[in-house]
């Protein structure tokens, strides 16, 4: 999932989650999330068709992307209510 889709889910701004993320970098190893590359961005961004090029579809920065492992570090290290929902709910699932 791309970082702005899980600030939108948690109720933060996408800025906040980039710099929980930063200063949390450590529990964050590639398998939980990575940045987009410069050509990885651009190839993602191509791949819509009625996208402004100019605007980046609204991204001025490269996206982090995370994997299911890191959705639920991210619900960990937010502060946000529906962070904490999310980390109670994923691991009741898991007892």
């Amino acid at each position: 999932m791309l970082d702005k889709d899980l600030a939108e889910m948690y109720e933060v701004p996408t800025k906040v989650l980039k710099q929980a993320v930063r200063r949390n970098i450590d529990i964050f190893p590639e398998q939980f999330m990575f940045e987009m590359t410069s050509d990885e961005f651009t190839n993602w961004r191509s791949q819509f068709v009625t996208s402004n090029s100019s605007d980046k579809m609204g991204l001025r920065y490269h996206p982090f992307c995370f994997t299911e492992h890191g959705v639920l570090q991210l619900a960990n290290v937010l502060k946000s209510k529906s962070a904490r929902k999310m980390s109670i709910r994923v691991t009741k699932t898991f007892y």
